[in-house]
């Protein structure tokens, strides 16, 4: 996991920060009306959690702030909850046999009754990991997903024979229901998965909109571009907040394209005559789809290798995701004994795990070909900082036998071999052109990425930004944003079992 800490850098950018920036993110911070926003009995209210009121929004973000992962967030509004993402970060090297991190759904048992349910913006595992790790046993409300999102959930919780326990619900992209007292209007996006959805929350007080992950793909391969058009109209009706991905904030970044890594696969396949292997995240389907249409167009026979990416690629069959693309190959192994122009490996492992397929492919596992001189290796991935040493690891076992390897961060004739599913600072002024909020929460990033972004907000003419951290409760209202508390959050440090598979967590009382 990213732990980047802020330095001499941070006080330099705070050090004349304007009323409702990071500086000060505790006072009143609605500005453009000098209303102050009285304290209530929700400040510093530790443990014990309010009722939330028919006149605001309560947001609590458990996770994804001064981190990369874990994304949880809590809505309030007239009596009730509502959560959006459950994910898991990953564990540093301070947690030797942990396999994943969440926030602990026992200290949800206050308002268990009022939690009406959990909705998903998209299926990575840092929004949905905690899922199959979590439902029934420890927290059971209903599900909200898209058809892909969904697929992977009920495919996890088949795996732990839990599926009849939690009652799950299938909407389209784009479409609108009811939760409780809250609308959910779904706005398409693109992104490194199919389906992603930004949520915007309609209450009797306003609309908050939640991003989740996205960017603005031209040619995405697989689903539509994102619906700018819906944004406009969602600014033009009045947006009271918005909590927006903040992972490339602090940069200005080129518009690119899944089109163009297809691109450059086509050229990859046609410029390499021996063995290809091309290792991305198993949930990207658009990226898989591309290296099965370029590799059967050069003439290679393609393998899928890693039980996450052959999960992923069930689903988007079944749903039609990838009509028009070549069948894999059942086994890598069926790899074996072909000529070398004709092997193509789409595996996981990007990001230097031991048990992945690009590790075991290191190793000379014998269910995959043998891999050397004249051979290449594609990352096609950004590595997650904190992974570093373990994808050197692993790649250093290829280079010794004469593999090429090429990173992500490459380019082939031009053309990248891995574009980033994240926002650019350019493209997040270019949100805010469309959405107009009045208040911007950034989420999901280090304090470096939140800072980033609270500046653009304000650049932006939003009325106040605040910088938050974990478990703080936000009280959003037509007169103003501000900080109320916070709650007793713990985490909760999951490990795997003997065979490094998921297993779920039981806890002594179970939430839902």
């Amino acid at each position: 996991m990213n732990k980047d800490l802020l330095g001499s850098a941070y006080a330099d950018q705070t050090a004349n920060a304007p009323v409702g920036s990071v500086a000060d993110h505790r006072e009143d911070v609605g500005t453009t009306t000098s209303k102050v926003i009285p304290l209530n009995r929700y400040t510093d209210f530790g443990s014990r959690w309010p009722v939330p009121g028919r006149g605001e929004v309560l947001v609590v973000p458990l996770g994804g702030l001064g981190r990369i992962g874990m994304n949880w967030t809590l809505y309030g509004h007239d009596g009730a909850w509502l959560l959006v993402d459950a994910g898991i970060s990953f564990p540093d090297e301070g947690h030797e046999g942990v396999d994943a991190i969440v926030p602990d759904p026992t200290f949800l048992a206050p308002i268990r009754d009022r939690l009406l349910g959990l909705i998903v913006t998209h299926a990575h595992e840092d929004h949905i990991g905690a899922i199959d790790r979590l439902w029934p046993f420890a927290l059971n409300v209903p599900i909200w997903a898209t058809p892909f999102a969904m697929g992977m959930i009920s495919r996890r919780l088949e795996e732990q024979d839990n599926l009849d326990a939690v009652t799950r619900h299938v909407f389209t992209v784009g479409s609108s229901f009811k939760v409780g007292p809250f609308t959910i209007d779904t706005v398409r996006l693109t992104h490194s998965i199919p389906e992603p959805v930004a949520l915007a929350i309609q209450t009797g007080v306003g609309t908050v909109l939640h991003t989740g992950d996205w960017k603005f793909d031209p040619d995405p391969m697989i689903g539509q571009p994102t619906d700018k058009e819906k944004l406009r109209r969602l600014g033009d009706a009045g947006v009271l907040a918005m909590l927006c991905d903040s992972t490339n904030a602090h940069k200005d970044m080129p518009v690119t394209s899944e089109a163009q890594v297809r691109a450059a696969f086509a050229r990859l396949f046609a410029t390499r005559k021996g063995q290809i292997a091309i290792c991305c995240f198993a949930t990207n389907v658009a990226r898989v789809a591309s290296a099965a249409v370029t590799g059967v167009a050069a003439g290679r026979k393609v393998a899928l290798a890693g039980r996450s990416m052959r999960n992923s690629e069930a689903v988007a069959r079944s749903l039609g995701l990838l009509d028009g693309v070549p069948d894999f190959l059942a086994e890598p192994s069926h790899l074996k004994g072909l000529a070398k122009s004709e092997v193509a490996l789409v595996c996981t492992g990007g990001q230097g795990e031991e048990r992945a397929a690009l590790a075991r492919l290191a190793r000379g596992d014998r269910r995959f070909p043998a891999f050397g001189a004249g051979d290449t290796v594609v990352l096609s991935a950004r590595i997650i900082p904190g992974n570093e040493e373990a994808v050197e690891k692993v790649v250093s076992k290829l280079r010794h036998r004469g593999v090429e390897i090429l990173m992500g961060t490459d380019l082939l004739n031009g053309l990248p071999l891995h574009v980033s599913g994240h926002p650019g600072a350019n493209e997040l002024r270019e949100l805010y052109e469309l959405v107009r909020p009045r208040f911007a929460l950034p989420v999901h990033g280090t304090e470096m990425h939140l800072t980033a972004h609270a500046r653009l907000a304000r650049e932006a003419g939003v009325e106040a930004a605040l910088v938050t951290e974990e478990a703080e409760l936000i009280r959003l209202t037509p007169a103003g944003a501000r900080v109320l508390g916070h709650v007793d959050a713990p985490l909760l440090h999951l490990e795997a079992d003997e065979n490094g598979d998921r297993v779920p967590y039981r806890p002594r009382m179970a939430l839902g």
